[in-house]
């Protein structure tokens, strides 16, 4: 019986897995502590980045690092909780470099309130920032890329709060909301992967930046979490890097609609 052996050549093929070379990648919410590493090591592999948030400032100052690093980049202000602003900071990204290639997704808040106190104006704002964002970001971006005809790659940044529940805190509006996404990239890798656009989500647990140091100075809290942990430590930004350039690079061709959870084996244990 004849097989279909694909030939390869490894010397040309395998080089260029991690190469971003002349791609176009946009970062709402880029300029946080999680999404600053990732534009970072966006643009270390070749890639031209759009940093973009409420906070114009931000973007354009992280932009400005990042040019005088010697790589392209950019920053502009939108509205995350706005339709229209989100699908024309998209077409902005298209204005300034005539492509749309990958959508790194790092926007996300919590609003912490125990169940018997959340209230109808702080879930709808998650919601609204992590959810439904997701949903119009995602659109926006498949529209430009399918309309280029070059494929793409779309990564939403997650957490683990996705898949698990946290113990004494108020997180009902964060978890839905994630563990809504991780649908929503599901749907969306099916009803793109005709166009060869790729969707997928990356899940840290808790990460060293600005956004927990509350929780984080509690010794309590973080001593319970160390335990927990089977690599025994937080994660550092720098450790969502790697699994969110693969999902963004030739590497993961034919990954599409996958979660990957990077959070130091917390969701194998009991």
């Amino acid at each position: 019986m004849d097989t279909i052996t694909p030939v390869i050549d490894f010397k040309t093929e395998l080089k260029d897995l991690f190469r971003l070379d002349g791609k176009v990648a946009y970062l709402p919410g880029g300029y946080g502590g999680i999404g600053e590493a990732i534009a970072w090591g966006l643009t270390g592999a070749g890639a031209k980045v759009v940093v973009s948030g409420r906070n114009g400032e931000s973007a354009e100052k992280l932009a400005g690092e990042i040019k005088e690093a010697g790589h392209e980049a950019a920053g502009i202000t939108f509205d995350v909780t706005s339709v229209a602003d989100i699908r024309r900071s998209v077409d902005a990204v298209c204005d300034l470099y005539g492509r749309f290639d990958i959508l790194m997704n790092c926007v996300g808040i919590q609003r912490e309130e125990p169940i018997l106190d959340v209230t109808e104006e702080a879930y709808d704002e998650v919601y609204q920032v992590n959810l439904k964002s997701a949903m119009f970001l995602g659109q926006a971006a498949a529209k430009r890329q399918i309309e280029y005809g070059n494929g793409g790659k779309q990564v939403h940044l997650l957490s683990v709060r996705s898949q698990l529940g946290l113990r004494a805190r108020g997180y009902s509006a964060y978890c839905s909301t994630k563990g809504g996404m991780v649908m929503l990239i599901k749907q969306h890798a099916m009803e793109l992967a005709p166009e060869q656009i790729t969707v997928n989500g990356v899940a840290p647990t808790f990460v060293y930046t600005e956004m927990i140091r509350h929780v984080m100075e509690n010794p309590e809290f973080r001593q319970g979490l160390l335990d927990r942990i089977p690599l025994g430590r937080i994660a550092d930004p720098k450790d969502v890097v790697g699994p969110a350039m693969f999902f963004c690079a030739p590497a993961s061709d034919f990954v599409t609609g996958q979660t990957m959870y990077v959070d130091g084996g917390i969701t194998s244990s009991q």
